[in-house]
């Protein structure tokens, strides 16, 4: 195993992320613990190094040459997290020093050195462990975090799942919380995708009793629906920067669904009214748009069967 090799094996044991776990971020440590190939791990060393001198650690031991506007992406990608990780202290020689001054500089810690010194001997588990019980670990840090921000999609059997923060799953969830009672009360969800996971609900044995082929979910409108005593699958788009059921997206989906048993009902959704207006001309004849600021109401494009008069509502 190449020296390398076994400093991408000790930022995994410490718990970096996956995006630290890397050739960048091997290099970096080992230039802030001042070894080359061939130096033992128990001759770590702790320089005061500022990133300019890492990458030039970085060439002359490993004849890695990064280009000058590399730098950056070394202290926003590798350091910044190692700081945040408890592997570095930054300007410990001057902590006042100013974010944007090109004299900041980085040490590794002492507890991070000790479990650097260990590595390869029957001590290294011991010395990982405390490291992590001390500090715990930015992988789980982050996940905390993501954890946190996540979106709780109640469903109609009490069950909760989580979609990743953003606007177009806010939308998602009010399309299962607010437009399905109100408009299709009876009907259960058969697929709901995620924009980070892809997909967070899939019930594949459903959608193939009703002939909706399940080896390409990614044709399937955003949120997909079924009322089962009416026979209506409900096909719907969030939308938040792209894609309303335009007449092109109808045409693909309703080839996509050829062998449905399903009658469809295709609806467009958008968090607000101003949103609607910039894809107004977009939307196909014979689908619904409804708003989530508004979601009592449904908007029909076109079609006889909703033509007639009105009950003028009271008021008081």
């Amino acid at each position: 195993m190449s020296r390398t090799d076994e400093a991408v094996k000790i930022l995994a044991a410490l718990g970096l992320p996956r995006s630290q776990q890397n050739e960048r971020s091997a290099l970096t440590l080992l230039a802030l613990a001042k070894l080359g190939p061939d130096t033992p791990w128990t001759k770590v060393d702790r320089p005061l190094l500022r990133t300019v001198d890492i990458m030039e650690f970085m060439r002359v031991e490993y004849g890695k040459d990064y280009k000058p506007n590399s730098r950056e992406t070394i202290r926003r990608q590798t350091i910044h997290q190692f700081e945040q990780a408890r592997l570095v202290d930054r300007n410990p020689d001057e902590p006042e020093r100013p974010t944007n001054s090109g004299k900041n500089a980085y040490r590794l810690t002492e507890e991070v050195a000790d479990v650097l010194k260990a590595f390869g001997t029957a001590r290294f588990d011991k010395a990982v462990a405390a490291f992590i019980e001390q500090f715990g670990t930015l992988k789980a840090a982050y996940e905390r975090a993501r954890a946190s921000h996540q979106i709780p999609l109640r469903l109609a059997d009490g069950s909760v799942v989580y979609l990743s923060p953003g606007e177009h799953n806010t939308l998602q969830v009010a399309i299962i919380e607010d437009f399905g009672p109100r408009f299709a009360p009876a009907a259960i969800v058969l697929y709901v995708g995620d924009t980070a996971k892809k997909q967070v609900l899939y019930d594949r044995d459903q959608l193939a009793r009703i002939g909706v082929p399940i080896t390409e979910h990614d044709k399937l409108p955003d949120v997909v629906l079924l009322d089962p005593a009416k026979n209506w699958l409900f096909l719907i788009e969030a939308v938040t920067s792209h894609g309303p059921v335009s007449p092109k997206r109808y045409r693909e989906i309703e080839a996509f669904l050829k062998d449905c048993t399903a009658e469809r009902v295709y609806v467009t959704a958008f968090l607000a009214i101003s949103d609607f207006r910039k894809y107004a001309a977009d939307i196909a004849w014979e689908t619904e748009v409804w708003i989530a600021a508004t979601p009592d109401h449904m908007i029909h494009f076109n079609g006889p069967k909703f033509l007639g008069p009105y009950k003028p509502q009271q008021t008081t």
